[in-house]
């Protein structure tokens, strides 16, 4: 059984790993079952164990994970030898206040008029599990869990 203080470090932990990637690949799975991948700006520290992007509500990715919530994100840094593999069950969140919240001025890029954007939403990932392998633990898979 996993306890709070695990729990923390396992974020924390996971929180180290990516806090320098600032884009990971957002896989889906379609309803036929094929696979798709979407470059993504990820907003805000992982809290809860959960990851945050944003979208717009009529993108395709936001179907996909509407029809089959399972999603994957990679995180990659060659310079620093350290690849992550984050599974969990995403969603599209329409929280004003929580995009207030993480909302960044890089991302004017995407968005142009900012939180006014017709259409903008947030899609989440409930972190499930974690693969990683970095140079700090060699080339051995780890893993974890929440």
């Amino acid at each position: 059984m996993t306890t709070s203080t695990d729990r923390q470090q396992e974020i924390q932990k996971l929180h180290e790993l990516i806090k320098d990637i600032d884009y990971g690949m957002f896989t889906t799975v379609d309803e036929d079952g094929s696979v798709h991948s979407y470059p993504m700006s990820k907003s805000g520290e992982i809290n809860d164990a959960t990851l945050w992007f944003f979208t717009y509500d009529n993108s395709y990715k936001v179907t996909e994970v509407e029809h089959h919530s399972q999603v994957n994100v990679s995180f990659v840094s060659p310079d620093q030898q350290c690849f992550v593999s984050i599974s969990g069950k995403s969603q599209l969140v329409k929280d004003r206040n929580k995009m207030q919240e993480l909302w960044k001025p890089e991302l004017q890029t995407w968005f142009p008029k900012g939180l006014n954007e017709t259409n903008i939403a947030l899609l989440n990932v409930n972190i499930e599990q974690v693969n990683y392998w970095d140079s700090v633990s060699s080339f051995q898979p780890q893993t974890i869990s929440f």
